[in-house]
């Protein structure tokens, strides 16, 4: 579908040389969004006040440093014959989840194994601020219009596209052509998700198993999402896209581990702390 609309501008503010995006502005506030549920969560179950707050100050920056080196390997086509200065360049767009998500989950680890505090414990507090600060953050892609989706045909538009906000699809329309805007459905799944776990959470689970449950929501959502993309990852000499692999993978992990930890018993105290009831037959 042809289309014709501004960009919006990606730039927030300029102050002398100095730029701020406003890709970079949506993703910090996510972090701190994230971060405040994370704290409210902490204290209610009563651990130390600053142990979230310690956390993000490591697993933030770690996170973006995976995130963006994940990208660049993936994308070394697209840098190799540039400025050496463009890999450093996220303001511009260019960062991968999984990378973020491995780059915290290490983080936490060791983080847990300093601070003496069970990992599966911090994993279940701090999993639903990070997929809400996912949510939040990919309207940065929306004000970079990138992670977006192939054209609209003029049938879908006027199906579904045409109910949505003007000044999204007009986001969309980038060079004469309107695009799906996977951001969007993303940001949206990514919410649902929150709200699952947050209720999960008052339900009293095994504990490590709303962390366990983000992966696997997480992951299907990205699976099918990540097909209707026209910007993925894609595992090198191969039509296979990153993303989707990495979802099949986790998917099956998450299985085996939910499974192993019951059978093997390694599950034994719920979110909050309470001992198993383990009924014997």
């Amino acid at each position: 579908m042809t289309c014709s609309a501004p960009a919006l501008d990606p730039v927030f503010l300029d102050i002398g040389p100095l730029t701020i995006y406003w890709y970079g502005l949506i993703i910090a506030f996510g972090a701190f969004l994230g971060l405040y549920v994370a704290t409210k969560e902490s204290d209610r179950l009563g651990l130390q006040k600053d142990l979230m707050i310690d956390l993000v100050v490591f697993a933030i920056p770690v996170s973006i440093i995976f995130a963006r080196i994940y990208y660049v390997i993936f994308e070394w086509d697209r840098y190799a014959g540039g400025p050496w200065w463009d890999v450093f360049a996220i303001w511009e767009g260019g960062i991968a989840i999984h990378g973020a998500l491995i780059g915290a989950v290490l983080t936490a680890v060791i983080f847990a194994s300093v601070r003496h505090v069970p990992f599966w414990q911090l994993a279940d507090i701090a999993t639903p601020s990070l997929i809400l600060g996912q949510a939040i953050g990919r309207w940065g892609n929306f004000m970079n219009q990138e992670a977006h989706g192939g054209p609209i045909s003029e049938a879908t538009f006027n199906t579904f596209h045409t109910y949505l906000p003007d000044f999204i699809m007009n986001q969309m329309c980038i060079e004469g052509v309107m695009y799906h805007p996977t951001f969007l459905y993303e940001s949206v799944w990514n919410i649902l998700v929150f709200i699952f776990l947050l209720i999960l959470r008052r339900r009293n689970p095994l504990r490590g198993e709303v962390f366990l449950s983000y992966l696997m929501a997480y992951s299907v959502g990205r699976f099918f999402i990540e097909g209707m993309r026209t910007d993925s990852l894609y595992v090198p000499g191969t039509g296979i896209r990153m993303a989707q692999l990495i979802s099949i993978i986790i998917v099956l992990a998450v299985i085996a581990i939910i499974w192993y930890r019951r059978k093997s018993g390694m599950a034994t105290k719920h979110y909050d702390g309470k001992k198993m009831k383990k009924n014997k037959k």
